[in-house]
């Protein structure tokens, strides 16, 4: 066996919480001491120098710090035989020493086959000893032609008071099959031959298991895995046994990524019955989070995490505090301050932290008693802050103290309330309606957030207001409801008609750069899909572009129906008695000039029809919006000398605004323009990826005595709360 003794932390790979909720001995011998933050170990790429373990705190396990600036904090040559490590996996053992198991691969000399793995023990998490295990030099007779050994994990067998090791093995050419075997009490060697842990069904068997993430939860053992088969991703199996008769749930993921994914790692957050499923989207270059409280259902985070670091295949587990301040000690920490906010009423994804001039922004939402207000800030793992609890932010920003070891800094937090963005989360393309049968505004974006725009399901959301909305959850899914299209699940439009004497929903949409039709009995749905695309080729005289972005417009004036469309094009075309076909002959373009890039959006306003669309492209800091009027739905276009109408607001912070629709507020002449634009503050800083980490806002659309539209001026404020109850307004 090696030893030696690193000024290391602990790391970790597919994740394991078995001790969680519980309370923990530390070194100063208190049985009261409780968790104060996470642990995250990962490695960050395929590279020699990445292939290494690197650590990350974080004091709400949402929100990472890296540790030692980023850089390893174990040097992968004198732990391993091949020189790299990967896929680091901890566990707090039931001493409270600590456990950890990586892959001893080193991708650029050895492709993705290796044959042997990494174990390793701490008494407090800076200093390791470590033994390498080459499976078939341990166990020739049965293991000889192993050729692929990834992904170990460590639990606590109680049964058998022994740790097990689990991972997946591959031999000669054969699927990867996961295993288990247990270690000895020098957690230094493994004691018994591997067995076969989960077997696939029979559909699957022939397909890879790898990457085996195993939580106790209800006296029941989840397995976490990903498969290889025709559904491709992560999986659950469910045993009441850790060591055999592991069923499958289902064959559906249950991440909700159409991109592969692989290196799942579930782990618990200590103060709530919430678990966070995370993983590695490896073809994006992305990490996802999703939420559950039952781990059978998960649904994915958009917003609430960071992180300032790339990570690939991680693990997190809860810290004491004096484990934290060692850890810093050893290795720094480049966060000491405030990080975030967990209060409720908080839009968590706008908040605003500046470290230079230590200066902190909450935006709450509508309704918050200012003069009343536990801002419920959150610190850096180890840290504390004063004052707290229930503070008066009527008069202005409010001075905390955060202290951390020997050093005290001041932080000025200021809360105001911001009714915009209007939805939490990533969404873009806004479609609004008002129903007369409900006597409601809805909304239909498109889910946003996903790498190069590649979403597959659509949600609705309902207002009274224009500014509190509810979700009503997902009310199209590509890949259960449509069965021409399974990607690519953009800019809907939406419009209630009444249809004798019954009010019927009609829902278009772009899917697989096509369009789209479903209808409903409801707003928020279900809604069946026509069967077929409504438009799947290039309008007469349009030879570039794409059909997306639909938008439905009826005339008030003759009652008609008409769709328009396009990318690179305007096209209209009037729709038949049934809302679901082209009325022959009447497809045309409307282009109106080079500034045309895509989203029309048409309304009618005292004799006038109004065309908005959006200029350069969505990544694009100066998307934005240009109009046009009419004097009928199908043209010709007028463009107006000053027809620029909503642009970006560097010196707010608001950048992209464009892809709108507008709503007039029922017998008024109040009238509001709904957009998307960058995710404020952070979009500006993610390049490209700007583009698909959008949010939907709300300005007042006016205009001037001849009918022109005033410029819309971009805010965090938005609007005021509406009522629909005639002529009144708050």
């Amino acid at each position: 066996m090696h030893r030696f003794y690193l000024n290391t932390i602990l790391s970790l790979s597919c994740l394991l919480l078995i001790s969680c909720s519980k309370s923990i001995t530390d070194d100063r011998g208190d049985n009261n001491t409780q968790y104060s933050g996470y642990l995250f170990t990962y490695f960050t790429g395929n590279k020699v120098n990445e292939e290494q373990v690197y650590f990350a705190l974080s004091a709400d396990g949402f929100n990472f710090e890296a540790l030692n600036n980023n850089s390893p904090v174990l040097n992968s040559s004198l732990i391993s035989s091949s020189g790299g490590v990967r896929d680091p996996h901890i566990l707090r053992a039931e001493d409270n020493s600590f456990l950890m198991v990586l892959t001893d691969l080193q991708v650029e000399s050895m492709g993705w086959e290796n044959t042997g793995i990494v174990l390793l023990k701490s008494p407090d998490l800076i200093n390791w000893t470590h033994t390498t295990i080459d499976i078939p030099k341990a166990f020739p007779e049965k293991f000889s032609n192993v050729n692929r050994v990834w992904a170990p994990q460590t639990i606590f067998d109680e049964k058998s008071g022994k740790y097990m090791i689990y991972f997946s093995m591959r031999q000669q050419q054969g699927p990867d099959i996961i295993y288990y075997s247990y270690a000895n009490d020098d957690f230094s060697r493994l004691t018994s031959e591997p067995k076969q842990l989960y077997y696939p069904p029979e559909w699957a068997k022939s397909k890879a298991s790898i990457d085996p993430d195993i939580v106790k939860f209800e006296d029941q053992y989840y397995l976490f895995h990903k498969s290889e088969d025709v559904n491709s991703g992560i999986k659950l199996a469910i045993s009441d046994s850790l060591t055999q008769g592991y069923k499958l749930v289902g064959e559906n993921r249950v991440d909700h990524e159409t991109n592969p994914v692989e290196g799942s790692a579930v782990y618990k957050l200590f103060d709530s019955n919430e678990y966070l499923l995370m993983y590695d989207v490896y073809t994006q270059g992305n990490y996802k989070f999703a939420q559950s409280t039952d781990l059978k259902s998960f649904h994915t985070l958009k917003n609430n995490v960071s992180m300032n670091f790339k990570p690939r295949h991680g693990s997190v587990i809860p810290v004491t505090k004096s484990e934290i301040d060692k850890l810093i000690k050893t290795w720094g920490y480049s966060n000491t301050g405030i990080v975030s906010s967990k209060s409720d009423a908080v839009k968590s994804l706008n908040i605003t932290v500046n470290t230079e001039d230590k200066s902190v922004f909450l935006p709450v939402k509508s309704g918050t008693d200012l003069s009343k207000y536990d801002p419920k800030l959150i610190v850096s793992p180890g840290a504390n802050i004063s004052p707290n609890g229930i503070q008066d932010f009527t008069k202005g920003s409010i001075r905390y103290l955060v202290s951390s070891g020997q050093s005290t800094e001041e932080y000025l937090v200021n809360v105001a309330i911001n009714n915009n963005p209007v939805l939490e989360g990533y969404y873009a393309d806004p479609e609004i309606i008002y129903s007369k049968r409900d006597n409601k505004f809805y909304m239909y974006p498109t889910s946003d957030g996903f790498t190069s725009w590649s979403g597959t399901y659509f949600e609705a959301f309902s207002s009274s207001d224009l500014v509190n909305w509810e979700n009503e959850g997902v009310i199209l899914d590509l890949k259960k409801d449509v069965v021409w299209a399974d990607n690519k699940a953009w800019a809907p439009a939406a419009t209630e008609v009444l249809i004798d004497g019954e009010y019927k929903y009609f829902y278009y949409f772009s899917a697989a750069q096509k369009i789209g039709v479903a209808t409903s009995s409801n707003p928020t749905g279900p809604f069946i899909d026509l069967g077929k695309p409504l438009i799947d080729k290039f309008p007469p005289g349009a030879s570039f572009g794409q059909q997306i972005d639909p938008d439905i417009f009826t005339d008030p004036v003759s009652g008609k129906h008409y769709l328009y469309w396009g990318n690179g094009y305007m096209a209209v075309a009037e729709l038949g008695e049934d809302m679901m076909s082209i009325k022959a002959g009447s497809e045309k373009l409307l282009t109106p000039d080079s500034t045309y890039r895509e989203a029309t959006e048409v309304f009618y306003r005292d004799g006038t029809y109004y065309f908005i669309w959006s200029e350069n492209d969505t990544r694009d800091p100066e998307y934005r919006l240009r109009y046009a009027t009419a004097q009928s739905p199908t043209g010709p276009l007028f463009i107006p000398k000053e027809n620029l109408i909503l642009e970006q607001d560097p010196q707010k912070g608001l950048f992209a605004t464009g892809h709108n629709s507008v709503i007039q507020q029922p017998d008024t002449d109040n009238w509001f323009i709904i957009y998307h634009r960058f995710v404020r503050p952070n979009g500006i800083k993610m390049g490209r990826a700007a583009g698909y980490h959008r949010e939907v806002s709300i300005e007042s659309l006016k205009f001037n005595s001849d009918g022109t539209i005033k410029h819309v001026i971009p805010s965090t404020k938005g609007v005021t709360p509406i009522s629909l109850l005639k002529n009144e307004q708050h």
